[in-house]
Order: structure tokens, then C-alpha cells, then sequence
């Protein structure tokens, strides 16, 4: 099935990038990691054929659609279309082995709530990082509905479910912004009688609500004057195979869009990215820091706001981020950072305590980046403070020390930007990680004029 081989365990590729200029042409971005991922899953599960274009094809998303093969969904790809046979809802059969999500956090914590309220064994296992990674946030609602966990301490991988033989509906109030464990609840009550409710205080982004609806499930979304949102998914419905056309990720939007702000001369056109008011935290936050981004043919696709942004170098200027936009813009504070890191003055970041549970520490892993290439910047538990050089100066790192990954993609990738505007060369100790979320990401940034390139152990 899988058109991407599997990195986890393959020997590291250092990268570096160099400053570069005048970025310039059109880029289309791979589909939007999110929608990929249930659109499989959804797909997987739906009665009659789903058929897929613009599928984000990263290791994560084929990991999520070998585990719906492995509960009976029949999955091919003809030319750019993927082509689904699912099962029923309902209608999951047992895997026979455990359900490798590699380093896919999403994948794994949604499939948990999809299946885990089965009346059968589920095992969910994952590479260094994604075992690393707290489950207990989506495990903690199951274990309401009646589903038997065993887990590694502290509710990590590898993970084993058994669903009761009629799962409990639950109203739950989701305790943190997490758009997993939203998620991964009403997935949950796919497949139990009654009603779930879903109670979200913050509103994070909301695909899998838009996308069950577009699959024909009975899912209301009601609104109080505080912004809580109250979720209600009446259980073991029917869903429908439908036509999906993936729009391009946000969050893989941010590194181009951010590199064609930072690079002298440069003037970009991103085409065909979603534009989902919950997903565009960065957009804001860059346009209030002085970034030349003209939205251009705003359209709706498939129930989802897309556009095509022309992105022009700008001098930017330090702000303060305010803390309700973190979990529009999650994913993208470290690409953020390096932004900030060529802004005049201050920008200041609070609310990030989430970064700290992802693929890595996310916040000290940029701040540590950060400091090793010369940028002037404070961590505190939860905030970031960066003090940016508007002409690069200083920045990088001449003796060619290697910013450390931690296996995670976006700092792989928002270091390597980095590189692109400071005045020494910027070196990532690894790449192939890359390939998670974003495998063009090197062919598209040298296409439109940046100096990345894959560390040979003879050049420096």
C-alpha cells in the first residue's frame, strides 16, 4: 500500500541550509495532515467506496490507513486517487497483530477511541518517540465507557484495549484544548448506543465535527455565549462513502510562508491551503508582526475554507502572542520562534505547556535550538521570549554544531528555515524525519531558490 518507507530506525541524515535569496514561484503544499489522517479513518469505516485526492502521503497518515486495512477496510491507490472499501460502522474486525503508528500521534490516539470500545483486543504500538508520548488523556474517557486498558506506566505505549460488550454513553468535558481527545470520545461513540456529548471549552480544530457530519452522522454543535461548545453524537449510525479532496496542511504551509517573509527578494504563491479558522493562529499572528500575506480566490471546498496566499519578504517586528490563539496555531510555534528570531524587539509566547508533550519537548528543544544558533531568548514553563536580530547578524552557527531533533519533524524543519535568513549556516543533526508530515519538503524549498541540502559525511 504504502508509497513511503518507514524511517523509524534508519540512520540519521544530518542537514544544513545556508542564507539564501530572492525565493521566488508557486508551491502546492502536500494535504493537510489532519483531514488525511480521517479521511482514512472515516473511510475505512463508512459503508460503500470513499474516494481521496490530495492525500497527505507521510509515513504518519500510511500508518493510520495500514491500521484500518488491518480492521478489514480495503484501501488501493489508482493514479493520485486512493480508493477505500469500508467496513460499515460498526463493523471493525480484530487485528491480528499490534497496530504500528510509528512516531503518529494523531493516528494512534484517534484509533484508540475509534476501536478501543470494541468488544475485542486492540494493541498500539509506536516508534521511540510516540512511546514516550502521555495517553492517558484519551485513555482516562474510555476507561468512563467501560473499556479495559493495559498500559506501560504512566498510561504509555505499548497499549492494549478491550471494549466492554456495550459501551456507555458519557457527557465529558474536556480538560485540556486538545482536539485529540475530542476527537478520539466522539470516535468513541461511533460505535455506542445513545448519546455522547463532547463538552469543549476552548474550541480547537474542529475536522473530525465538519468531516462525521459529511459522512452522514447525526452530530449537532451547539455554541453558549461563553464560546463552550457542547458536542452531541448519536451512537451507531450509519456512515456513507464520500468524495474527499484534501486540502493543503497549514501547518506545513508555515515553512515556506515563514522562509519567504525572513529571505531578501522573496515573493512566493502558496496555493490551495485550508484556511479553517481554527488553523490559522499562524497567519494572524505573522500578519500582526508586519508579514505581507495577500489571501487570494478565498473558496469553499468539501465544507472547509480554502485560499492561495502570495507571501512577500517583510520586516517584521516582535509581539506579544496572545495565549487563546494556542491552540489555533500549536504546531507552528517553532517555526514561529525562528520568525521572531529575525523581528525587531520582542515576541513573546505564553501558553505553550501543550508543546512539552509532543513528538518532543517541543519548548525546550526550540529554545535550546535557538540559543545554539546565537538567538537571545528566555524559557519559562510554559512561555518563550525571543529577542530578534531584523538583519540576521550572529545568527547560525559557524562551527557547523548540529541543532538536536529529538525525532521531530517541525524542528527538523523549522531549524533548516532558520538557515535560510541568518548570517552563519544552520545544521540539523537529523532529516529523515521529515518525511513524517512533509516529504517534498526539501525538493519544493530548493525549487523555489532555498540552500537546503543533506549533510555528506565529506562536505561541511
Amino acid at each position: 500500500m504504502s508509497p513511503v518507507s518507514r524511517t523509524h530506525g534508519a540512520a540519521a541524515k544530518p542537514a544544513i541550509a545556508r542564507r539564501s535569496s530572492n525565493l521566488s514561484g508557486t508551491a502546492r503544499i502536500p494535504g493537510d495532515k489532519s483531514i488525511s489522517h480521517r479521511s482514512f479513518m472515516f473511510g475505512g469505516l463508512a459503508s460503500g467506496e470513499t474516494r481521496i485526492t490530495g492525500l497527505l502521503e507521510g509515513e504518519d497518515v500510511i500508518n493510520t490507513g495500514k491500521a484500518m486495512q488491518a480492521m478489514g477496510a480495503k484501501i488501493r491507490k489508482e493514479g493520485d486517487v486512493w480508493i477505500i472499501q469500508g467496513t460499515g460502522n460498526g463493523a471493525l474486525l480484530a487485528p491480528e497483530a499490534p497496530l504500528d503508528f510509528g512516531n503518529a500521534g494523531t493516528g494512534c490516539r484517534l484509533t484508540m477511541g475509534l476501536v478501543g470500545v470494541y468488544d475485542f483486543d486492540s494493541t498500539f504500538i509506536g516508534d521511540a518517540s510516540l512511546t514516550k508520548r502521555p495517553m492517558g488523556r484519551v485513555l482516562d474517557p474510555l476507561r468512563q465507557m467501560g473499556v479495559q486498558v493495559k498500559a506501560e506506566a504512566g498510561d504509555r505505549l505499548p497499549v492494549t484495549l478491550h471494549g466492554p460488550l456495550t459501551p456507555a454513553p458519557i457527557t465529558y468535558r474536556v480538560p485540556m484544548a486538545s482536539a485529540q481527545v475530542k476527537s478520539a470520545v466522539l470516535l468513541a461513540g461511533l460505535n455506542t448506543p445513545g448519546i455522547t456529548t463532547v463538552i469543549e471549552p476552548v474550541m480547537t480544530r474542529d475536522h473530525t465535527e465538519k468531516m462525521l457530519q459529511g459522512f452522514g452522522a447525526d452530530l449537532t454543535v451547539e455554541t453558549d455565549a461563553d464560546g463552550v461548545r457542547t458536542i452531541r453524537l448519536a451512537g451507531r449510525g450509519k456512515l456513507t462513502g464520500q468524495t474527499i479532496d484534501v486540502p493543503g496542511d497549514p501547518s506545513s504551509t508555515a515553512f515556506p510562508l515563514v522562509a519567504a517573509l525572513l529571505v531578501p527578494g522573496s515573493d512566493i504563491t502558496i496555493v490551495n491551503v485550508l484556511m479553517n479558522p481554527t488553523r490559522t493562529g499562524l497567519i494572524l499572528t505573522l500578519q500582526d508582526m508586519g508579514a505581507d500575506i495577500e489571501v487570494l480566490n478565498p473558496r469553499n471546498a468539501g465544507g472547509e475554507d480554502v485560499a492561495d496566499l502570495r507571501v512577500r519578504h517583510s520586516e517584521l517586528k516582535g509581539v506579544t502572542v496572545p495565549e487563546d490563539r494556542a491552540p489555533s496555531m500549536i504546531d507552528e510555534y517553532p517555526v514561529l520562534a525562528v520568525a521572531a528570531a529575525f523581528a525587531k524587539g520582542e515576541t513573546v509566547m505564553n501558553g505553550l505547556e501543550e508543546l512539552r508533550v509532543k513528538e518532543s519537548d517541543r519548548l525546550s528543544a526550540v529554545a535550546n535550538g535557538l540559543k545554539l544558533n546565537g538567538v537571545d531568548c528566555d524559557e519559562g514553563e510554559s512561555s518563550l521570549l525571543v529577542r530578534g536580530r531584523p538583519d540576521g547578524k550572529g545568527l547560525g552557527n559557524a562551527a557547523g554544531e548540529a541543532v538536536a531533533t529529538h525525532l521531530d519533524h517541525r524542528i527538523a524543519m523549522s531549524f533548516l528555515i532558520m538557515g535560510l535568513a541568518s548570517e552563519h549556516p544552520v545544521t540539523v543533526d537529523d532529516a529523515t524525519m521529515i518525511a513524517t508530515s512533509f516529504p517534498e519538503f526539501m525538493d519544493l524549498m530548493t525549487r523555489l531558490g532555498a540552500k537546503i541540502e543533506i549533510k555528506d559525511g565529506a562536505s561541511a
